[in-house]
């Protein structure tokens, strides 16, 4: 099939279904500016150790180090704006279709586009918890003074602020996860965006759903493990792919 062909076969299985989960990766948010973790000459883990930055036992050790490689990124975020892929599921959402979308990504862009159940299995940077006295602050304020001046971002009693984002070493958010698991038990449809599937125990969750025998379409640029079981899989840019798949919904399809 070319890639019209695909769009459209996604359209029918996208029309065909009443209960829809979605995960998305960080593939759905390189369209906003945010880079990923692991594309060439573009991830955030190009030339750095990620435990030797991102872990949770680095940063107690040197939070310093943490924020000095992640100021570029909360720029990044801070600017970052959603894009036509998120629309598109906040739109299946508000069409009753989509119950919900679970993603890896901490960047809050399905809630700014509009998504209301949204299952973070990797944190968000909505929120600062004090590692010191384990006061719980609301983040914006306090990431646009470090985005401004690249000082670590400190609690009224000394400590240093961790944002509420899962780093390497820390568990998932159980209620989360548990959330995310019985949604996708409950789906008739699953569609991947945007993620590599390398990430356990997220990736687990697509092969529930393949061995309920669940449909499952992934949209993505690069290949995954889960490729030769999907039902369709299509290489692009999300944020062209899935708006056309939405779009065509109401289309009468051939």
């Amino acid at each position: 099939m070319n890639i019209e062909q695909q769009i459209q076969r996604a359209a029918r299985l996208v029309g065909q279904a009443r209960t829809i989960v979605a995960m998305t990766g960080a593939g759905i948010s390189t369209p906003s500016g945010i880079p990923d973790f692991r594309s060439a000459d573009s991830g955030l883990w190009d030339n750095v150790d990620p435990l030797s930055v991102a872990s949770i036992h680095a940063f107690r050790q040197n939070p310093e180090g943490f924020y000095k490689w992640i100021h570029p990124l909360a720029r990044l975020l801070a600017e970052a704006e959603p894009n036509p892929a998120h629309y598109a599921l906040a739109n299946l959402e508000a069409q009753a279709k989509l119950t919900a979308v679970i993603t890896q990504n901490i960047d809050n862009l399905h809630r700014h586009a509009g998504s209301q159940t949204v299952y973070e299995l990797h944190g968000h940077v909505r929120e600062v918890t004090c590692t010191r006295c384990y006061r719980v602050e609301e983040a914006t304020d306090l990431f646009q003074r470090f985005v401004e001046t690249g000082e670590v971002p400190r609690c009224r009693c000394g400590g240093v602020f961790k944002p509420n984002a899962i780093l390497f070493g820390e568990q998932l958010p159980m209620n989360e996860f548990v959330s995310a698991r019985l949604a996708v038990e409950a789906a008739d449809l699953m569609i991947i965006i945007g993620s590599s599937l390398e990430v356990a125990p997220a990736s687990d969750l697509p092969e529930i759903a393949l061995d309920n025998g669940v449909p499952v379409i992934i949209i993505n640029q690069h290949s995954t493990f889960l490729d030769s079981r999907a039902d369709l899989v299509i290489r692009g840019n999300v944020a062209e792919i899935l708006p056309q798949v939405v779009d065509l919904i109401a289309a009468p399809q051939g």
